[in-house]
């Protein structure tokens, strides 16, 4: 999660060497950033006031983290599972609650958000697509195991139904390959941070690494995307209109709101962004309301991906409160192709976040972060992609850039509201049934939010090339290869699963 413009121009300076002197030019030269700033990193707001505001935060990572499990979900075999997903969601909220307090309190002591990052999907993706990762054919449902036994159809019992035991087994064993990958492939961003060698490599990431980094992990889930939008076009396409709207058209609007105060002498009449701060949230909603309207009349049908009904039986099997504990789904195993294929994952993970301190300390008024600084938030994210491995998230932690984009229109920097942020994380991740809620949100909507969210992150990725000479062809062939060559090979190795092999 990053923010285009600053990680660019930052990596661009860090290119040519004195990136230190050149940063704080440029901040001394736009003093604006950080003049109307209402708390800064070291200030404390009122405790109610870091409640709502830490809470806005929690909404404004919310979509973005809860895509994670849900893309997850066919690779690990979890398609139809609703508790278990629940479950996973569950959990990936707890662990970006104590990576928040980690990197706020020991990293790079700025208010940044950590939370689950999409560079960890592709790498998970090809551990998965090797053969013996396969799911296997003979999964199926409750429901249509008794349907065959009503019939008198006796194969069913050669079918593995889907919340069993055994089934469970299937998607853990999964799980734990990725757990094991995640932990052993994460010491080495430990390594990097703490030993003070991310800050030497500064100079050397510049917007020709970030541009084929960054696009080819939002080029990479088109898949995904595509496969739940498919479900049904026309609520995808109203996901993304809605989405578009808010984000675009309506982000200058702000909704009246008052807000008491004593130096003003009592109530005050003030403007909320909202659509500016939740279009993702906004769309969800409205059309989650239209489904289940469209629902109840019948306009969809029986086995329609649109249905609100089809997963509702979730909120009654998960538990009221559930509290994620370390090896919840068995001791994590270690592989060395799985290991290697993940480190792919965590070096795009910290070209991500260099950018997003940069962002951050600018917004949230602090001066820009010192080279230990920056270190000390890369090693303080490895350890959190650690404990993200050891508690079974299925992914790592990263920074997140659109929170750090909530600071500059809330005006409030504080660490503290985002440590509050993180003790919310933690609360509503306890709550079984807040999970499973979210779980029973039709799959067309989450393919709505995809094809935004991840084509957003491939155009993050190509901005980077307006501060490059695109004139020189020494620069074309670097961007066209990279690009080509990282979509091709993945490609072939998918269609030729069994012509690398290593085993022997």
């Amino acid at each position: 999660m990053i923010d285009p413009d600053k990680e660019a121009m930052e990596n661009q300076r860090s290119a040519q060497g004195d990136s230190k002197v050149n940063i704080l030019d440029e901040d001394d030269a736009h003093p604006s950033y950080h003049s109307d700033i209402v708390y800064t990193v070291d200030h404390a707001p009122p405790w109610y006031l870091c409640i709502l505001l830490g809470f806005q935060h929690y909404l404004t990572m919310f979509g973005a983290t809860i895509a994670i499990p849900l893309i997850l979900a066919p690779s690990l075999c979890l398609s139809g599972d609703t508790v278990a997903t629940s479950e996973i969601i569950g959990t990936i909220f707890f662990v970006s609650g104590v990576a928040t307090l980690l990197q706020t309190t020991f990293g790079s002591r700025l208010p940044i958000v950590q939370g689950g990052t999409f560079s960890f999907l592709a790498p998970t993706f090809s551990i998965l697509a090797l053969e013996k990762w396969q799911c296997p054919s003979n999964l199926r449902t409750e429901a249509s195991l008794l349907g065959n036994l009503t019939v008198g159809n006796t194969t069913a019992t050669s079918f593995i139904a889907i919340g069993s035991d055994e089934h469970r087994e299937i998607w853990q064993s999964r799980m734990r390959e990725i757990q094991g990958a995640i932990m052993v492939a994460s010491i080495f961003q430990v390594v990097i941070g703490f030993s003070g060698i991310m800050g030497l490599l500064l100079r050397f990431i510049g917007p020709l690494a970030i541009t084929p980094t960054v696009a080819l992990v939002g080029l990479s889930l088109f898949e995904p995307a595509s496969g739940f939008a498919a479900q049904n076009w026309w609520i995808a396409l109203g996901t993304i209109a809605l989405i578009t709207v808010c984000s675009q058209y309506l982000v200058n609007i702000e909704v009246p709101c008052f807000r008491y105060s004593k130096s003003n002498g009592g109530c005050k009449k003030i403007g909320f962004p909202i659509f500016k701060l939740f279009p993702v949230i906004l769309a969800i909603i409205l059309i989650w309301i239209i489904c289940i309207i469209l629902t109840a009349a019948g306009v969809f049908e029986e086995n329609s991906g649109a249905r609100t009904d089809a997963r509702i039986s979730v909120l009654e099997k998960a538990a009221w409160f559930r509290f994620p504990y370390p090896c919840q789904w068995g001791i994590p195993t270690v592989s060395t192709a799985s290991v290697f294929g993940m480190l792919s994952g965590v070096l795009a993970s910290m070209v991500e976040s260099v950018g997003d301190y940069y962002a951050c300390a600018r917004l949230a008024g602090a001066p820009p972060p010192p080279t230990h600084a920056i270190n000390r938030g890369i090693g303080i994210e490895g350890i959190g992609c650690i404990i993200a491995g050891l508690w079974g998230s299925g992914n790592g932690t990263t920074s997140y850039s659109e929170n750090i984009g909530a600071i500059g229109i809330t005006k409030v920097g504080s660490r503290r509201v985002i440590q509050f942020g993180a003790i919310i994380m933690f609360l509503f991740s306890i709550i079984g049934k807040f999970g499973a809620l979210f779980v029973t949100i039709p799959d067309p909507i989450i393919g709505g939010v995809f094809l935004v969210m991840f084509g957003l992150i491939t155009a993050v990725g190509i901005s980077n090339l307006q501060y490059v000479n695109m004139n020189s062809s020494r620069n074309l062939f670097i961007v066209g290869f990279s690009l080509f060559f990282g979509i091709s090979l993945p490609y072939w190795v998918r269609k030729h699963p069994g012509y690398i092999d290593t085993s022997k």
